[in-house]
């Protein structure tokens, strides 16, 4: 009966010892075996076998990309300082025995690696601000960036790692710089806005006296125009006239008659246009015999000069 119990006691002690051998990787891990502290060998994910209380696992190690946000100041060439926020990718280069024995005892734990990482970054970082000014900073967001993963690629790669990106998503400067900065902008705004205004307003007074000097050459040229319509008009007027008073001219001739009646009838037709036409309302007209005398002679003289000099000499024969 005794012996049953042991025998069963050791059987179940057998079982409990091979199972306990049995180990689970989870999948995007790699299980790092020892043996009393000495590296032995590495376990793939999936379910694998140690010897136990001989093979110890000393530490899981993701394969998977790993990030980090930074938060750090430099000093730029003219001493101002400048706040960075960055992100960092970066994962195990690869799953090769030797890359896993890197990334598995470089440091002691991932608390150091990631302080080294860090300090890593940031020397990067500062030693390349350094040497530029505060107004680089901002346009040189791209050098920076490439300037860190030359710099941290090797570091990385000794370290069993490589950088998969870095990004830098805030840059900024101290709040006395940044009212300083936007001042600068403000005013350079201003000025843009000035020039754009001045710019808008030089077009604006350029299509003005174009059109205005269109204006006045459409309005000159119709000033011109209706001016020769009415010197055409007023020459065919002289004409007609010239030719009515040729007309009754010549009838008055034919019979005789006085040709003092035609020179009176027009003086009377122009008093009677004049006072139709004129803006007055009074006409000044010597009414006494001396000044009919003269004005009847001035009509004769009129006549005699220009009246019958309208007539042909062969229309006229004796009776000129």
């Amino acid at each position: 009966m005794n012996m049953n119990i042991v025998y069963s006691a050791i059987a179940l002690f057998v079982v409990a010892f091979v199972f306990s051998g049995f180990v689970t990787v989870q999948q995007g891990y790699i299980a790092v075996i020892t043996v009393f502290g000495k590296y032995k060998r590495i376990l793939s994910p999936g379910l694998n076998f140690k010897i136990p209380f001989i093979e110890t696992i000393y530490r899981r190690i993701s394969i998977q990309n790993n990030s980090v946000e930074l938060e750090f100041q430099a000093i730029t060439q003219d001493q101002a300082n400048v706040n960075f926020k960055a992100m960092l990718l970066f994962a195990v280069m690869d799953q090769q025995e030797s890359t896993i024995l890197n990334v598995a005892f470089k440091f002691i734990d991932n608390k150091n690696l990631m302080q080294a990482l860090i300090r890593t970054i940031e020397g990067a970082i500062r030693s390349y601000v350094a040497n530029l000014k505060q107004a680089e900073i901002l346009g040189l967001r791209g050098e920076i960036v490439v300037h860190v993963k030359e710099q941290l690629d090797p570091t990385l790669a000794g370290w069993g790692y490589h950088l998969i990106d870095m990004q830098l998503n805030d840059i900024a400067f101290d709040d006395a710089i940044m009212k300083s900065m936007a001042k600068v902008v403000a005013a350079n705004n201003l000025k843009q806005a000035a020039e754009n205004e001045g710019q808008a307003l030089l077009i604006t007074k350029t299509k003005a006296a174009e059109a205005e000097g269109n204006a006045i050459r459409i309005t000159a040229e119709a000033e011109r125009l209706a001016a020769q319509l009415r010197g055409q008009g007023v020459a065919l007027f002289r004409a007609e006239v010239a030719k009515g008073i040729l007309a009754a001219a010549k009838e008055m001739q034919s019979i005789n008659a006085d040709m003092s009646v035609i020179m009176f009838s027009m003086w009377t037709e122009a008093i009677k246009n004049f006072a139709e036409a004129g803006k007055g309302n009074v006409i000044f007209l010597d009414g006494s015999s001396d000044g009919m005398q003269r004005t009847m002679q001035q009509l004769m003289s009129f006549q005699n000069k220009s009246l019958f000099s309208m007539i042909p000499d062969s229309e006229l024969g004796d009776k000129k």
